[in-house]
């Protein structure tokens, strides 16, 4: 992930310090900055997902899997009453999503997906 991306999307994510779209609108009216508000959209999502498979009493899941270059590929898994969402995220991305409230807490980390 970019760095610039990384750190616009920390920003949007940060309480103390939000990041107003409104205010910094040039900033978003570029590629990264549309990259960036993609990518807090989506782990917004997740979070969203990941707190309430959590409340319903099932534990979200997470599996890493090495690709053939080396990259690593998160598969998110959550399984909840309405159906099952799977998300596949790069590292960055996940050590975002792990930097969002409650988000750590209520992941767990298995060593084979489930088939």
């Amino acid at each position: 992930m970019d760095p610039f991306v990384r750190r616009l999307v920390e920003r949007l994510h940060d309480p103390t310090r939000p990041l107003s779209r409104n205010r910094h609108f040039h900033t978003f009216d570029t590629p990264e900055g549309r990259s960036a508000l993609k990518v807090s959209r989506r782990l917004k999502s997740l979070q969203r997902d990941i707190l309430s498979c959590s409340r319903e009493g099932h534990r979200p899941r997470f599996f890493r899997h090495v690709g053939p270059e080396g990259e690593t590929r998160i598969e998110l898994l959550m399984e909840r009453i309405q159906g099952r969402r799977v998300s596949h995220l790069q590292d960055a991305e996940f050590e975002l999503l792990a930097q969002l409230p409650g988000v750590r807490e209520a992941l767990e980390e298995t060593l084979e997906p489930a088939a």
